[in-house]
């Protein structure tokens, strides 16, 4: 490089290229010619770790973190480019970089090399890097009951009657005959309200309502939550719980049934989950409790996180039952496939045991049930 510099003492002063070198000299039309070699960084090499990448996972374990190391002959420092970010400065070359847009990602990486002189060179890739998403931020289903009147036909239907000739009290010798009235359910003011009542009816003692959203929605994998105060009296039994889509054609319980919330007035406050499976159903081993006092005073919210290695359940966040057999086949895991949800209160039965002879009615109220993947 040749840098010509006119003498200042001239009070002109011409620059190419670099900083400005003057000198007085007795000639005013002297011009002094410097040279300065050119730093070229060469052989940049550039190695690239996505933290957690194996056989298995080979674009990394979720976290979303890219390692850079750049080396190069004759460079000063390093400049890092994730895809269309402002360039990062490196004097090491090491570089961190973390990728947060959920899912699997295209990174192109350029790291650039610069000498004392300024010069550059570059080298660009290409990386895969996945994040793991978020569990349950997705909302698939929700109810609000935000308008008033009968429960919304496109997302909730109804089983009517006592279960016979079929299945006579439901399979559980339940005493309630279960109607789509609105003297048994309605919606109003923001709230489902689900009725138990004493009353002759059609050959049965009781009414209730049982709505479900077979053959509406139905759902694989994900975390519901269902926000409601619960009837009470001793016989009354509620339940908001979920059975397989296929139980038209492989039956119960090879079906898979979850109870996410079950409540007994004989055991007022005491929530109940439990999983009826092909290895135990009926009165099943695979079933956890909680005790909340104020059930049938206070909202409370019921929840259920499903997902292909365990079930977990909760009241408002509070874990009360895990179910993870460590064997999954069709006897112990048949959670594989579609479910739909059902909200009723059955009165008696095997569960409910005897009905309080004083019972006239009791509301189960739902503010609102969500179901999110």
């Amino acid at each position: 490089m040749y840098r010509l510099l006119k003498n200042s003492c001239l009070g002109f002063t011409m620059v190419i290229f670099l900083a400005m070198v003057s000198s007085c000299d007795a000639d005013d039309d002297a011009i002094e010619v410097v040279e300065e070699e050119l730093i070229i960084p060469k052989d940049l090499n550039v190695t690239i770790e996505v933290v957690g990448a194996n056989s298995e996972n080979p674009n990394g374990d979720g976290n979303g973190v890219i390692k850079c190391k750049a080396s190069a002959a004759n460079a000063v420092k390093y400049g890092f480019e994730f895809d269309t970010a402002n360039e990062v400065e490196s004097i090491s070359g090491d570089m961190e970089f973390t990728a947060t847009e959920k899912g699997t990602n295209d990174f192109s990486i350029t790291v650039y090399a610069y000498s004392k002189t300024g010069e550059v060179i570059n080298i660009s890739k290409e990386v895969k890097i996945y994040v793991t998403p978020d569990l349950f931020s997705t909302l698939i289903f929700s109810d609000e009951f935000d308008v008033a009147g009968n429960p919304d036909n496109t997302k909730w239907g109804f089983d009517i009657g006592t279960g016979c000739p079929d299945l006579c009290g439901w399979g559980n010798a339940e005493e309630q005959y279960y109607t789509s009235r609105t003297d048994n359910v309605s919606v109003k003011d923001g709230f489902l309200t689900i009725t138990a009542k004493k009353e002759n009816y059609k050959g049965a003692s009781y009414t209730s309502t049982k709505m479900l959203t077979k053959g509406n929605f139905d759902f694989t994998y994900g975390r519901v939550e269902v926000k409601a105060k619960l009837p009470e009296g001793k016989g009354t039994w509620p339940a908001i719980w979920m059975l397989g889509d296929n139980i038209d054609t492989v039956g119960w319980p090879a079906c898979g049934e979850i109870d996410i919330m079950e409540h007994f007035g004989k055991l007022q406050g005491t929530i109940s989950s439990a999983m009826h499976t092909p290895s135990s159903f009926g009165n099943t081993a695979n079933h956890g409790n909680q005790f909340l006092a104020d059930v049938s005073t206070k909202f409370h919210t019921y929840i259920v996180e499903w997902t292909a290695e365990e079930i977990v359940f909760k009241v408002d966040d509070v874990e009360h039952y895990r179910y993870n057999p460590p064997v999954k086949d069709n006897n112990t895991w048949p959670y594989n496939a579609d479910q739909y949800l059902i909200l009723n209160i059955a009165m008696g039965g095997i569960a409910g045991g005897s009905i309080d002879t004083n019972f006239s009615e009791s509301n189960m109220e739902i503010d609102y049930i969500r179901v999110y993947q």
